[in-house]
């Protein structure tokens, strides 16, 4: 039986990469890719692929937030972050919003593999590398995140306040009004204690949200 899967990246030249990478095994079939979150977020809701890579830092939508709505519209779907960050808080972000497995983009074509292999048995999978950011998060004190306090509504107004849209080109891409998205503007400055955008967005990189690549 074929495992269906969808490629998540902005650089086509990765897709195309991975593609040919993955449809070296018989069984794995590459169904579609999408270049952004909102695209792979309508293609599971129409094809429910079996599989998702997911890159992280993309615009408009990053991997952790299309991974919480992807999860959201079936759970059965299994997302591997492939992603360049190994920092603490992209891993541990993709693995609270649902995410199976974890690879860096070095990882070699064989791990992707095998990661592929492993969360369609329901095995979750981890890099060494990554393993390490995981235990070592696991012995930390475990404090709540300041950003577990925005809804998903709000990470998204917010990474797309840091990306430089403004309210009126967010409202467009949400399907809001600006006085909609000036509201979320306003509850995101007083639930994080900040309240210039420059302060939102040094905010939104140093969580993750958006990336500097």
């Amino acid at each position: 039986m074929e495992t269906s899967i969808l490629l998540v990246d902005d650089h086509k030249i990765v897709r195309n990469g991975l593609r040919s990478l993955i449809e070296k095994k018989q069984t794995l079939k590459v169904i579609g890719e999408a270049s952004n979150g909102r695209d792979a977020i309508k293609f599971c809701e129409k094809f429910k692929p079996d599989v998702v890579i997911m890159d992280i830092a993309m615009s408009g939508l990053n991997g952790v937030q299309a991974t919480k709505q992807i999860i959201d519209i079936d759970s059965n779907i299994k997302v591997i972050a492939l992603s360049m960050h190994s920092d603490k808080q992209f891993v541990i972000g993709m693995f609270k919003a649902g995410a199976y497995g974890y690879l860096l983009k070095d990882s070699s074509s064989e791990e992707l593999i095998e990661a592929i292999l492993s969360v369609v048995r329901n095995q979750k999978y981890v890099s060494q590398k990554i393993s390490d950011v995981l235990i070592e998060n696991i012995s930390s004190n475990g404090n709540k995140n300041e950003v577990d306090v925005l809804t998903t509504r709000e990470i998204e107004v917010l990474q797309l306040i840091a990306e430089g849209n403004s309210s009126k080109d967010i409202g467009e891409l949400l399907f809001v009004s600006p006085k909609t998205v000036d509201v979320h503007r306003t509850n995101i400055m007083h639930k994080l204690n900040l309240f210039t955008i420059p302060d939102l967005t040094k905010y939104a990189i140093k969580e993750g949200i958006i990336s500097l690549e």
